[in-house]
């Protein structure tokens, strides 16, 4: 697999794969191109506020269950550790969601004491 990752920013996603096209998080267009077959990961970051910038990325995966199906789940490497949170079907990746995972995965991150 060659190429950039989609990244999120700002509420929007930028897709190299459609250069100079962003689409806006929670609309039709985005869970139309979650949908897609090609579709099969993105990034998305985790802000901190109190320090006022990122701290680091969340890689979204789709995945494929055995008895049919695809899911999304959020990984997260924190140390040695990988971290896995289910998202859901398409329907369930939205902004809200994906910052509530944002803020518990800087939770983690903070009560470790970084990285």
């Amino acid at each position: 697999m060659g190429g950039q990752i989609p990244v999120v920013s700002a509420q929007w996603v930028r897709d190299p794969a459609q250069a100079g096209q962003a689409i806006r998080l929670d609309t039709p267009a985005w869970f139309a191109w979650l949908e897609v077959p090609t579709t099969i990961r993105f990034s998305y970051p985790i802000f901190d506020s109190r320090q006022g910038y990122i701290i680091g990325f969340m890689t979204v995966r789709k995945e494929r269950r055995q008895r049919g199906g695809q899911y999304w789940a959020v990984y997260r490497r924190q140390g040695t550790r990988v971290c896995k949170i289910y998202l859901g079907r398409s329907t369930a990746v939205t902004q809200t969601r994906l910052e509530t995972i944002a803020a518990q995965l800087r939770t983690r991150q903070t009560e470790k004491g970084g990285q």
